[in-house]
């Protein structure tokens, strides 16, 4: 069987806007977006048509499309479609990045399609555009009781556990060239195995 290749064109971070929740877990998807901005010594303009703040870099050969939906996290498939749409980008282009309770803080996983696992913001993207994206879930840790989940994502990490979610942001930054050339398979062997 082939190796899956990737052509992603719009990386999404989920997150929700605003100084309140700028340092809470479930920002995560947001933090990784930052870095790839920072990375690439771009700027994220905010974009209303595209209900959200977005950038472009250069990657592989190809302009890619960095969003931080600005609608909240319930709300976030009205920004990724509003991206998708606008470029005729398909589901299988878009890489969603988000805060994932089932990993331990510093434990980064890529995978292509599934549900959405309780995450209300790929609840709503599911629900705008089907589920066959990309996704590269951010490892959060549980609180280990599910009445708490809620209160847990709108707080801060601890201190190690917001260095462990760094480095695995920085590492997830090492794999992405080829993760963006195609290489799915290949950059999830090397994100997986560090």
């Amino acid at each position: 069987m082939a190796a899956q290749r990737a052509d992603i064109r719009v990386i999404v971070g989920l997150g929700n806007p605003g100084a309140n929740y700028h340092s809470t877990r479930h920002n995560a998807g947001f933090w990784l977006i930052d870095e790839i901005a920072r990375h690439h010594a771009i700027g994220l303009k905010n974009e209303t048509r595209f209900h959200g703040e977005v950038g472009k870099i250069h990657s592989a050969g190809k302009d890619i499309y960095l969003l931080k939906p600005t609608t909240f996290m319930n709300r976030s498939g009205q920004a990724v479609t509003a991206l998708a749409k606008y470029f005729k980008f398909s589901p299988n282009q878009i890489l969603v990045c988000h805060d994932e309770l089932d990993l331990d803080a510093g434990d980064n996983r890529l995978k292509k399609s599934g549900g959405h696992g309780g995450h209300n913001g790929l609840r709503d993207i599911i629900n705008h555009i089907s589920k066959d994206f990309f996704r590269l879930r951010i490892g959060i840790g549980h609180p280990g009781d599910r009445n708490q989940v809620v209160n847990y994502v709108l707080k801060n990490p601890s201190k190690e556990d917001l260095g462990k979610i760094e480095d695995a942001i920085q590492q997830t930054l090492d794999i992405l060239p080829t993760l963006l050339s195609g290489e799915f398979e290949k950059a999830m062997q090397q994100l997986h195995t560090k």
